[in-house]
């Protein structure tokens, strides 16, 4: 036994495994992608490594009771305080960073260099478990460009499984960094959605996670209390029109409501920052942000 005290009860830990219990077997089998937001990683040093800490085992946990999890990562504030660091000044167009070849190399950088590399690492310290990726290997990730006054920013349009596939396979969990190139070979950096299969003629996840830094969606945005539990895609539609979600959360809501549209059975949006956030909405009757469905 440990030696430090707990304030939960051998009854109360037995409880949640039984209520975790049909949840584990619902989902034994599929594939469960995660988009673990740049934000997450953001903020005190200290705080940042407990959050990817804390994520790490959620992700292992999922995995060890027969769950295929898939990390897709963002990058955001990493990319961007690099950029300060170099004295080169963002520009964001309805939440998206505008692009062009030097904030592209920084980007991939970051991304691919320090942010996949910490995610591995994280969860590899629970054994030999993750590989890195980006979209741009064995052509992971196809994408189109989404406006020329963004620059190098694009929307996945395919994603070829076999890569994927075949780690998962293994056993192992694949973290894809967000870069991949379009039709005609130019590199983007991609906005993730929650499906790494929007292609018809791919099976598309039956779950899928955000990790924004909203406990969930609001009908009201500086509202706690306002928490949705559930919505649909015209939901979050609505939400976007009214302004309810602004700034960087548009493309999550955006993407959130394209991934349940193109075949996800339900999508999550969670506040990364919550200690194991993850299983508390994957296992949990109440769950702790909101899930969208069709």
């Amino acid at each position: 036994m440990s030696a430090h005290t707990t304030t939960t009860s051998p009854a109360d830990v037995a409880a949640l495994l039984v209520e975790a219990l049909p949840y584990i077997r619902r989902f034994s089998g599929k594939i469960v992608v995660v988009k673990y937001g740049g934000n997450a990683l953001a903020g005190a040093p200290d705080d940042a490594e407990a959050a990817l800490a804390s994520f790490a085992e959620d992700v292992v946990l999922v995995q060890s009771v027969g769950m295929l999890p898939v990390v897709v990562h963002g990058g955001g504030p990493q990319i961007g305080a690099l950029m300060n660091r170099l004295g080169m000044v963002a520009e964001f167009r309805d939440g998206l960073r505008v692009t062009d070849a030097d904030t592209l190399d920084i980007a991939r950088m970051v991304l691919v260099g320090k942010v996949n590399s910490d995610i591995v690492s994280a969860i590899n310290v629970h054994g030999p478990l993750a590989v890195g990726l980006s979209g741009e290997d064995a052509n992971l990730i196809t994408a189109g460009q989404r406006d020329e006054a963004l620059g190098y920013v694009g929307d996945v349009v395919e994603v070829d499984p076999i890569l994927l596939s075949r780690l998962l396979a293994q056993g192992l969990i694949p973290v894809v960094a967000p870069s991949g190139p379009t039709r005609t070979g130019r590199p983007t950096t991609s906005t993730p959605t929650p499906s790494p299969a929007p292609s018809p003629r791919h099976s598309a996840p039956r779950s899928s996670s955000f990790s924004p830094t909203w406990r969930g969606l609001r009908t009201v945005a500086d509202d706690p209390d306002s928490l949705l539990r559930t919505a649909t895609a015209v939901a979050l539609d609505d939400l976007v029109a009214s302004g309810g979600a602004a700034g960087g959360m548009v493309p999550k809501v955006e993407a959130c409501a394209q991934a349940v549209r193109r075949g996800v059975v339900r999508a999550h949006i969670l506040d990364g920052r919550v200690p194991h956030a993850l299983l508390l909405e994957l296992f949990t009757d109440g769950g702790v942000g909101t899930m969208v469905e069709p």
